[in-house]
């Protein structure tokens, strides 16, 4: 990209954009890293919470940026372009889907955005496109999939930057469509800028980032802006934009006029253009018959419980508009045997269902809790803790849930962080009875703990960390998988 494409580009005076367009130097990197920039490099300088990319403009410089993008006024030494904007995060969206290519628009995008949910169904949407020979990417919680390579996540949703060039890592891996996760902070924050959804999921709408949003309106803005975003044109030969959204949560009802898109309803309550009827669930999986306009088809799920019901409708949905059939769709979800961390059964010889889950919602957890009770036929142990460093008002409820949905609640931690674990405990058992309980701080003793309870025919849930591999204890990431400390008990029991 040459510096004189960015006169089209960025919001800004109409001096700045001549002196733009008079350079034909071509750009060798776009970087908010300070550390990054090398000779020829366009840095644009992000004001975050504990960093201020604009106090270091004469280290940039000195490293040899050529193309310096500011918010406000700076002083340095050297011959480098400097352009001021009114938002320099929005500069970076506008300038990263640039100089990659716009690799969103050789896509088919879906996006997908919700309080629970998110992972599966773009875990799904990746199995159905890829079985029918659409090869698929992942950007969401537990990784990025670019080809057949799995990246490490650090957000749920990257930043622009690292979104472009993930999304442009995909096409030149041949991708031809990616399934990401939308998180209500990257909306808020604009990580998904630049990106052209083709297709838009709602999940579900429930208590969470309360710590961030503030208020629960502020929380359904935010996912409403995906769906606002998704595009307003109806010219020929522009790709057609769909929603799918959950009919059945009174905030999707709330989404229906948000958006100009096509919109595929779905629920289990008898209305939606999509719905699932007459659900079995057992421990073997769940039945349902769905129903997409005037048509009925019976579907067999290896996945367990009504919330999988939900996550295989927002699916079928998404993947609805895009040339398959709907035994084509079908097949392909009752193929899925789970996802890491998402209601994943751990084997053992105890004759133990061990269930570790990701839910760390109190309606995730009583999701999670309702469908083990539907099949569980003795006691239900329920092991969950609280993030620290996060909303703090669902602490007792998260307590609560545990207590009224199982027959044994072990309370324990979860990733601290720099919070006390014992205080964040205090506060999830501040409402509770205290026969009513167990509780152990250390998570693998609470583990443990359950493991060592449980008889044969009875049910352990391990919840809230799901896929993850690590603890967050103060600031630092020490290695623990939920799954790795049930195997290792059995393997010395």
């Amino acid at each position: 990209m040459k510096i004189s494409d960015c006169a089209s580009i960025l919001q800004t005076s109409h001096r700045d954009q001549q002196i733009l367009a008079a350079s034909n130097f071509e750009l060798t990197d776009l970087t908010q890293n300070t550390k990054t920039v090398q000779p020829g490099s366009c840095f644009v300088a992000i004001k975050g919470g504990h960093f201020d990319g604009h106090e270091h403009i004469q280290e940039v410089v000195d490293s040899g940026a050529k193309l310096i993008i500011v918010e406000r006024p700076v002083e340095f030494a050297g011959d480098a372009l400097v352009v001021m904007v009114p938002s320099t995060y929005k500069a970076l969206a506008q300038l990263s889907a640039r100089y990659f290519g716009d690799p969103s628009h050789q896509l088919t995008m879906f996006g997908v955005t919700g309080t629970n949910g998110k992972t599966t169904i773009t875990h799904l949407i990746d199995q159905i496109m890829e079985d029918h020979g659409v090869q698929t990417g992942i950007i969401g919680t537990m990784y990025s999939k670019v080809g057949t390579k799995k990246l490490p996540a650090v957000n749920t949703t990257p930043e622009p930057l690292t979104a472009q060039r993930t999304l442009s890592e995909m096409v030149a891996a041949d991708d031809q469509a990616c399934a990401m996760e939308v998180s209500s902070i990257a909306l808020v924050q604009g990580r998904a800028w630049g990106i052209d959804f083709d297709t838009a999921v709602f999940t579900n709408l429930t208590e969470d980032h309360l710590d961030y949003h503030k208020t629960f309106e502020n929380y359904f803005d935010a996912k409403a802006l995906l769906f606002s975003q998704l595009g307003n044109s109806y010219h020929a030969g522009d790709k057609t934009k769909t929603a799918v959204i959950n009919i059945d949560d009174p905030h999707g009802k709330r989404l229906l006029d948000k958006t100009a898109a096509n919109i595929i309803t779905y629920g289990t309550k008898g209305e939606g253009i999509l719905q699932a009827k007459n659900i079995q669930v057992t421990n073997k999986g769940t039945e349902f018959e769905l129903q997409i306009y005037d048509e009925t088809y019976p579907v067999h799920l290896q996945l367990m419980g009504n919330f999988n019901v939900y996550n295989a409708l927002a699916a079928f949905g998404a993947c609805y508009e895009h040339d398959l059939t709907p035994e084509e769709i079908i097949k392909s979800l009752e193929s899925v045997k789970g996802v890491r961390g998402r209601f994943q059964v751990v084997p053992n010889d105890r004759d133990v269902t061990v269930i570790v889950d990701y839910a760390h919602t109190p309606d995730g957890l009583e999701n999670v809790l309702s469908t083990i009770n539907a099949f569980a036929k003795q006691r239900v142990f329920c092991v969950v803790g609280c993030g620290g460093d996060r909303e703090t008002t669902k602490r007792p409820i998260m307590g609560r849930i545990a207590v009224e949905h199982s027959t044994d609640a072990v309370l324990t931690s979860d990733n601290p962080r720099t919070e006390d674990p014992d205080k964040i405990l205090d506060q999830v058992v501040s409402e509770l009875a205290p026969d009513t309980y167990t509780r152990l701080t250390d998570r693998r003793a609470a583990i443990n703990y359950a493991l060592e309870q449980a008889q044969a025919g009875d049910v352990v849930l391990i919840a809230g960390k799901g896929h993850e591999d690590y603890q967050i204890i103060g600031t630092v990431k020490h290695h623990f998988d939920d799954v790795e400390v049930v195997n290792d008990y059995f393997a010395q029991h």
